[in-house]
């Protein structure tokens, strides 16, 4: 099994309602390395830089002003196969699909505000890594 690294970030929402510690937790307790870690208030062009591969599409505009309208939490965790561990973990995207047990499963109501952005491969990984904690954080 290969060692990854992947990129999770604690959105506003989860910042807000003070759930940082239970997400990091959960995933520390799985086994997962937290390797590196920023709190920060994104502004409009790195939260656009972020969900490009989304622009043009009708939730772009509402996901990025919400990205923008609060602290998130940045973080790079390492493990084996992380980056699907870290997507199971989070559960599903829409409220209503997510298992309990799951971080969405657990703790969110609403597709907009779901707590937590994980990476959806290896190569999106590396790259929301670099584009949100730098480089040195790379393999």
């Amino acid at each position: 099994m290969a060692l990854e690294r992947t990129f999770v970030m604690v959105k506003p929402d989860g910042v807000e309602r003070r759930l940082v510690g239970e997400i990091i937790g959960r995933f520390e307790r799985r086994g997962l390395r937290l390797v590196g870690m920023r709190l920060l208030q994104p502004d409009r062009a790195l939260a656009e830089r972020h969900y490009a591969t989304h622009k043009g599409k009708p939730f772009y505009e509402p996901l990025v002003d919400f990205i923008i309208s609060g602290p998130v939490v940045a973080m790079c965790w390492e493990g084996t196969q992380a980056v699907s561990l870290v997507r199971k973990m989070m559960g599903a995207l829409k409220p209503e699909e997510a298992l309990p047990g799951t971080i969405r499963g657990d703790f969110t109501t609403e597709v907009r505000t779901n707590l937590v952005h994980g990476s959806d491969a290896v190569e999106t990984a590396q790259a929301e890594i670099a584009l949100w904690l730098g480089n040195d954080l790379l393999p």
